[in-house]
């Protein structure tokens, strides 16, 4: 008798397990699936969500991260099947490689590009997002701790005093490391600037693979010095962080980022309402509340505690086949 119990008992039990997966199954998210790759901070991707939600209800929109270079190398690889149908956060470089390889959808038609200003527009494959600009990020608490002087110049940066407390963006894998790397070959000659880098390098407790790495690792006191995103390094001193930004005489480098559709899916309704809606309304908001830097025509924006009249560095020749060139020598 007891066996037999036993036995019911188990069925039953085996019963509720296969009915209690079917209604996971059938309660499962069946919506429109849209996903975007994407290189911009956890902050911002947790802030681009929710609009998403609150917008798109019905729609399932999945952002995905990854690093500039991973983010650039995937889209290379796998063109229109890397698994996205919107790209965002871009660097031009980057994305002219992409576009003139194909991957890349035309945007004619979808976006109005006169509202943006005339160094942004450089391909209507890519809509322009934000100007990320650069600077040298000092965490005072550490220097003054540690009883360390303010750096004044890039040359300040090869004091021995400074060794393991430095914080670089890899060029090879970040679109902020790169601007750093063309802002000084280009203000120097590419001969010096290289040498500059070997001699940083002895300083450098590590090349982040993202450019949000040397602000994290200011934040976590590992460092005492940064070479990274003015906007970043801004949005951490408005949560109270004692880090200053700094210029120095050859400028702000900067890159251009962008957003573009996956070629083949342009035709796709939802894809392009998703799209117009994050190269426009939201592309807009993320500007004001993060990177203020200009790029639209008729809009200024204005940001607590945002560096003003910032002098930019000389970003000229930035082009896919001069990035080649440089990251071939920068491995070596």
């Amino acid at each position: 008798m007891e066996k037999r119990i036993v036995r019911i008992l188990s069925l039953i039990l085996a019963g509720a397990m296969l009915f209690g997966c079917a209604m996971l199954t059938s309660c499962g998210d069946d919506r429109r699936k849209i996903v975007i790759y994407t290189s911009v901070e956890d902050f911002q991707i947790e802030y681009m969500q929710q609009k998403f939600a609150e917008k798109f209800p019905d729609y399932n929109i999945i952002i995905e991260y990854k690093s500039s270079g991973d983010h650039a190398a995937t889209l290379k690889s796998a063109g229109k099947n890397a698994g996205c149908q919107i790209t965002h956060n871009l660097e031009y470089g980057y994305a002219a490689e992409l576009a003139a390889a194909g991957v890349l959808a035309d945007l004619q038609g979808i976006i109005d590009f006169t509202k943006y200003t005339d160094d942004a527009t450089l391909s209507t494959f890519y809509a322009p997002e934000l100007r990320n600009g650069g600077a040298i990020i000092v965490n005072k608490t550490v220097l003054e701790e540690r009883g360390l002087p303010m750096p004044t110049s890039y040359g300040d940066l090869l004091n021995p005093v400074y060794k393991d407390l430095i914080s670089m963006p890899n060029p090879k894998a970040s679109g902020t490391g790169y601007m750093f790397l063309l802002s000084l070959v280009n203000a120097w000659g590419e001969e010096e600037a290289f040498e500059y880098f070997d001699k940083l390098s002895d300083n450098v407790l590590s090349f982040t693979s993202s450019g949000s790495g040397p602000v994290n690792a200011l934040v976590g006191k590992e460092v005492a010095i940064g070479l990274g995103m003015t906007a970043h390094a801004v949005q951490e001193i408005n949560d109270g962080e004692n880090l200053e930004v700094i210029f120095f005489e050859e400028g702000s480098p900067y890159s251009l980022y962008g957003q573009g559709i996956i070629a083949g899916n342009e035709t796709d309704e939802a894809v392009v309402e998703v799209f117009t809606y994050l190269a426009g309304e939201l592309s807009e908001e993320l500007c004001a509340a993060f990177y203020p830097e200009k790029i639209y025509a008729d809009k200024d924006f204005t940001l607590e505690k945002f560096p003003q009249n910032i002098q930019y560095a000389d970003m000229s020749n930035n082009t896919p086949e001069r990035k080649a060139e440089l990251l071939v020598k920068w491995m070596h």
